[in-house]
Formats: structure tokens, C-alpha cells, sequence
């Protein structure tokens, strides 16, 4: 997996003001978790734009002015409720014998046959949630969606890997194609259609192929 590095400062004190006083100054205060003891450090806030504003998951470097270097992984990130700036983030830090948790995203790749024919394409899960050692973390799930027929799904039974435990039940459906009302339904094994078969095809090109996500 990707990592982003993160240059911040290890902080002297936790209390109330000099948090305040850190986010005045546009910089956010963090907490790593995981380690002997936790460690408080405070970052420019433009550091964590690649980090925190993108649909990719990425391990993070922490490099610290005292020349300390933690390896680590975003586990949680609180926002102004007003203005949307960050205000905490805190990290779980990484061991290279010790699995993580984290949530993958997942990428569609092709074109369904299933949506060319008037279905919709349900997008169930965005990011599946996986267990694993820091250098076995895939950057994505990669799914083939070009054989995906109307009534046809893709679960989590067909991700599975022995480098990571994905944490849902194995028939948890991650896209399929759904039916839709001008949806025109192929058989592969037929031979040239005939005439009524190109007339029913006629019909169902004219109507615009609903590509939805939910």
C-alpha cells in the first residue's frame, strides 16, 4: 500500500488551551495509539489534504522535528461541525508482525453487458473492511464488472485471498445488475436472433440504459 508522509511536531502539552491555540495557528492536533505509550504530535493541516480528501487508502510515515519516525494508519478524523476543518485525527501505529485493520476501497472496472441492456448497476459496497499485516494492505479491490449480466452479482466470496481476512460474511454482495423496465434480457447461447428477436432489441436500445449506483 501507498504511504503518505506526514511532518509534524511532537506536543508538550494536551490541555484545552494549547489545542485551541494550535488550531488558530492552522495546525491539527493527533494522537498515535498502538505503541508502549500514545504520542501527541500537531500537523500543518494542508499535510493531511492527500491523506484525508481522496476515495484511496494510504499508510502514513509520521516524521517528527526530534528525528522520531512512526509508521501508522488513520483510524479516526473529527471535523469542525461548522466550517468542515479538521480538528483531530487520531493514528494507529504500525508493526510489521502485528495485523491491522482497515477499510479498502473498491474500483469497478469495464463496461456491464447487464447495464447496456436497460439494468442498473448497484454499487452495494464502496470500501470493504479487511484484517491484515501492514505489507500485505491492497491499495484497491479491482472488480471486473464486463461479464455482469441482468440478475448477475459479485460477492465477497470471490475476494477472498490468503494474504488478508476480509471482515464480512462471504455472501455479502458487493454489485450486481438489477432488472429494470426497459431492460432487454440476452441469451449467449442463442444463435442470430431472428426477426422478432431484433425487433424486441430495436425497442430496448431506444430506451436509454439507467446506470445507477446506490
Amino acid at each position: 500500500m501507498k504511504s503518505i508522509t506526514i511532518k509534524g511536531s511532537e506536543r508538550e502539552s494536551v490541555g484545552k488551551k494549547a489545542t485551541k491555540a494550535l488550531r488558530n495557528a492552522g495546525k491539527v492536533p493527533c494522537v498515535v495509539y498502538g505503541g508502549e505509550k500514545p504520542i501527541h504530535f500537531s500537523a500543518e493541516e494542508l499535510s493531511f489534504r492527500d491523506l484525508v480528501y481522496t476515495p484511496a487508502a494510504h499508510t502514513v510515515a509520521i516524521e517528527l522535528e526530534n528525528g522520531a519516525k512512526v509508521d501508522a494508519v488513520m483510524q479516526d478524523i473529527q471535523f469542525h461541525p461548522v466550517t468542515d476543518k479538521i480538528i483531530h485525527i487520531d493514528f494507529y501505529q504500525l508493526f510489521p508482525d502485528k495485523a491491522v485493520t482497515m477499510n479498502i476501497p473498491v474500483r469497478l472496472q469495464g463496461n456491464s453487458p447487464g447495464v447496456r441492456n436497460g439494468g442498473r448497476l448497484l454499487f452495494r459496497k464502496r470500501k470493504l473492511a479487511i484484517k491484515a499485516l501492514p505489507d500485505k494492505l491492497p491499495n484497491f479491490f479491482d472488480i471486473d464488472i464486463s461479464k455482469l449480466k441482468i440478475g448477475d452479482n459479485i460477492s465477497v466470496e470471490s475476494l477472498l485471498n490468503d494474504d488478508f481476512a476480509i471482515l464480512h460474511p462471504e455472501t455479502t454482495v458487493v454489485v450486481q445488475v438489477k432488472t429494470a423496465r426497459a431492460a432487454v434480457v440476452i441469451d449467449d447461447d442463442e444463435d442470430e436472433e431472428g426477426e422478432e428477436g431484433a425487433e424486441a432489441t430495436a425497442e430496448g436500445a431506444e430506451a436509454p440504459a439507467a446506470e445507477a449506483t446506490e
